[in-house]
């Protein structure tokens, strides 16, 4: 079977995924943890979130300026959210943004899954690379950050086999 948003994952876990699968018990494993889709629907309440998390987690990053829900942002093609840093000159001074955007999909997902893709993008803004620094912020904004990571791999690919959850 192929488990296109596991495959880096070690052979163990793999098996455990394939025979939660095989045994139609995924829906009721995800359920059992993660038992509704947030309340945050809306970009406001997005942007509130994010910038609730980059203030007590970074406060000396620069401001965001945007964040918002995206539908052009498609998980098949492998992205759930994006980073964009813009520097512009305007007369003598230079002006930076900083926006997030969040794959729509992650609308109708748990907070817990929400929480980790602005992590994900957060930690961005001060490490560039997925480097040991960069995992090693993200542990620190949301401790569960690589178990969390995890799950939402295996709600995409609850996703792929059966639907959306909720």
């Amino acid at each position: 079977m192929k488990l296109k948003y596991l495959n880096h994952y070690p052979q163990h876990l793999l098996n455990q995924v394939e025979d939660l699968i095989k045994d139609e018990k995924l829906s009721t494993f995800l359920l059992s943890k993660y038992s509704q889709k947030h309340s945050l629907q809306t970009d406001k309440a997005l942007y509130d979130f994010a910038i609730e998390m980059k203030n007590q987690h970074m406060k000396k990053a620069p401001p965001l300026s945007k964040v918002l829900y995206d539908g052009k942002i498609h998980i098949i093609n492998h992205a759930l959210g994006t980073h964009t840093f813009i520097s512009r000159v305007q007369g003598g001074k230079l002006k930076a943004k900083n926006e997030i955007r969040v794959a729509s999909s992650f609308k109708s997902m748990p907070e817990a899954f929400l929480r980790m893709i602005v992590v994900h993008e957060l930690a961005h803004f001060k490490e560039k690379e997925h480097n040991r620094s960069f995992y090693k912020l993200c542990t620190y904004m949301e401790s569960d950050y690589h178990q969390l990571e995890f799950d939402t791999r295996l709600y995409l690919t609850h996703i792929d086999l059966y639907g959306k959850l909720y």
